[in-house]
């Protein structure tokens, strides 16, 4: 592996020759008296990093930190400043600076700081050669090297050949079914048309036909006056996406699929037939030939809509791209939140391993926003991520939650605050039990699919 790149920028000769038997050794090193003709290199061969003296005389510091960053965004500038000029060195780091060094240079300082610096370009060089590998132009992507990862990139490009053939995607939650229909979208010959989403489950049953479908003015009580273009129409030319089409009632499926047979479709208290040409997708996390054998799912509209249809595999059956994911996720968090972390603890890779992924490639995003949004770094630790306990909920959590509850404040309990309290924990407790099914959860709960789906919703928006 090739060595990384440094350019020292210090006017003062003995700073440069110090640094440059110090650095040498180990990187490859470039010196430069003044700001300018160090961006005249950098035009031509730009270094992974750069050490840069606040005080240069012509272009000072803070300049040459903007014109070097204009021409490589990557590049990674280290400011070199004297106790005076804190300030200043603070403030090129609000211009995209990684870090200062004080002078006189401790090197063992310097050293350490070099080395963390490099660290995120790893890092990040690391990714990018992962996203290089698997990036499908300008579309969301799946990251990873095992065998399922490459089947899902392989039955993308092979369907997205087609502008008209169904496709239906089965996976748990949190795998990424919605990033596979963006992608099979973005690669056919509908990409220049639209792409709908309808999560099937958000829609009251009552309102999912007009959603669908659209209405007339005066279809029903509440209607618009103008009437409605639905979600089928707006979808024209381009992708229909079907989320938890599993959740449809029996009343909306056999609608759904007079319109699949023939493309045409009447608006709910229309009398004019209406045809849409559209590529529909459909995802759903259930066991659908379940539902099928049970009667809850129309097995012709099980066929019409999966003509092409592919299972994505779960974050567990695929362990070996969980750490490329959390690198991942580790960068795109360090750049959303101003952060340095240079990579993942050895202890903290153990426990990603060891944790069984029940919200799969999602509950990892959420978990790596997490630990980078709370942690202090220069790592990753399990404790920023929730991880050091490993403890497990059961059934008996659920039923009993613990006792130990907090004094009675002196000004008095709000107590539509305290019921809300409760309610997110049974809810958010319920489902993480049940591996992110929300079918489940509510059983669980004893209460109606819908009913959980509204409450939880309603939760989280509050």
């Amino acid at each position: 592996m090739n060595r990384y790149s440094i350019y020292v920028v210090d006017d003062d000769p003995a700073i440069r020759t110090g640094l440059i038997m110090s650095l040498e050794g180990t990187y490859q090193v470039r010196a430069f008296a003044s700001g300018e003709d160090a961006i005249a290199e950098t035009k031509e061969d730009p270094p992974d990093l750069m050490l840069l003296d606040v005080g240069l005389p012509g272009k000072d510091g803070i300049q040459v930190l903007s014109e070097v960053r204009a021409l490589v965004p990557e590049i990674v500038v280290l400011m070199i400043t004297g106790h005076n000029d804190v300030s200043t060195a603070v403030s090129a780091m609000r211009r995209g600076a990684h870090d200062y060094i004080l002078k006189p240079i401790q090197m063992e300082t310097l050293e350490i700081t070099i080395h963390n610096a490099l660290e995120t370009i790893r890092l990040r060089k690391e990714v990018q050669a992962l996203q290089e590998k698997h990036l499908i132009e300008n579309v969301p992507f799946f990251i990873g090297e095992s065998d399922a990862v490459q089947d899902v990139m392989e039955f993308i490009s092979m369907v997205a050949k087609s502008a008209t053939t169904p496709v239906m995607i089965l996976g748990e939650t949190g795998t990424g079914k919605e990033l596979i229909a963006r992608a099979i979208h973005h690669r056919s010959p509908n990409f220049r048309g639209p792409l709908i989403t309808v999560n099937c489950a958000a829609i009251p049953k009552d309102l999912i036909e007009s959603e669908l479908f659209g209405y007339e003015k005066g279809a029903f009580t509440g209607a618009r006056a103008q009437g409605k273009k639905g979600l089928i129409q707006e979808a024209e030319n381009g992708t229909l996406f079907l989320d938890e089409v599993g959740d449809l009632s029996l009343e909306a499926q056999a609608k759904l699929l007079r319109f699949l047979e023939g493309g045409e479709f009447y608006r709910v208290g229309g009398t004019e037939k209406l045809r849409v040409q559209t590529r529909v997708i459909s995802a759903t996390n259930k066991d659908i030939d379940d539902l099928v054998d049970k009667g809850k799912f129309r097995d012709d509209l099980f066929y019409r809509l999966g003509v092409v249809r592919m299972r994505v595999p779960s974050l567990n059956e695929r362990p070996e791209d969980m750490l490329p994911l959390a690198k991942h996720f580790l960068l795109e968090f360090n750049r959303q939140f101003g952060k340095h972390f240079t990579g993942i603890s050895p202890e903290t890779e153990k426990a990603l391993r060891d944790h069984r992924w029940r919200g799969n490639v999602r509950e990892l995003k959420n978990l790596i926003e997490r630990g980078v949004l709370a942690g202090k770094g220069p790592e990753l630790a399990p404790k920023d991520l929730g991880l050091e306990t490993g403890t497990k909920a059961t059934p008996s959590q659920l039923e009993a939650p613990g006792t130990e509850f907090p004094p009675i404040p002196a000004e008095g309990i709000d107590f539509p605050s305290l019921q809300r309290s409760f309610e997110r924990f049974y809810i958010e407790e319920a489902f993480r039990m049940a591996d992110g099914n929300e079918s489940k959860a509510a059983r669980l709960l004893k209460i109606n699919h819908h009913t959980f789906r509204y409450h939880r919703k309603k939760l989280r928006d509050d």
